[in-house]
């Protein structure tokens, strides 16, 4: 299933999509050269941290007005807008107007710029293959630091076929 999807999301790459991610790298460039401008974990948008067998959830608190340009994900996976009013601008989806509860399916490869309209809780739910709590192990396991790093995690996929029985 996960190729199945994973071949789906790298044949979908139009040209507006491409445009769309040039826009969403830009715009994480811009915020990045911003006086105040944070990156990752922060006391401004607290992270929480729960483990479980196989399973990594992460719950972020977003104050109303910020602005976010999210990583790379290299899986696809459930996430949930706890509550909140949110401008969601995707690849594969444009921009969006959210508002929460709702829970959705992030197709791999998926990076997001969003703006907080009102303060949001977004939770994420991640394979963790190997249990670890360590999150610099798990970033390596869920997270592309680029787009030419996605695409190669990609190629490896499509070459491991399952064995069938």
């Amino acid at each position: 299933m996960e190729q199945e999807v994973v071949k789906a999301v790298k044949d979908l790459e139009t040209q507006e999509q491409i445009q769309l991610r040039g826009n969403i790298m830009a715009f994480e460039g811009f915020l990045g050269q911003q006086e105040g401008a944070f990156f990752g974990d922060s006391v401004n948008c607290p992270l929480t941290h729960r483990f479980t067998e196989g399973i990594y959830v992460r719950e972020i608190f977003i104050p109303a007005g910020t602005y976010i340009v999210g990583k790379i994900h290299k899986h696809s996976h459930p996430n949930f807008l706890m509550s909140g009013t949110v401008d969601v601008v995707t690849e594969t989806g444009g921009k969006e107007q959210l508002t929460g509860p709702l829970s959705m399916i992030s197709p791999p490869g998926t990076k997001r710029a969003l703006h907080a309209i009102t303060d949001l809780v977004w939770v994420t739910i991640h394979h963790n293959p190997t249990n670890t709590q360590d999150l610099e192990e798990l970033e390596k396991i869920v997270i592309a630091e680029s787009y030419e790093e996605y695409h190669k995690f990609i190629e490896t996929q499509e070459k491991i076929k399952p064995i069938e029985l």
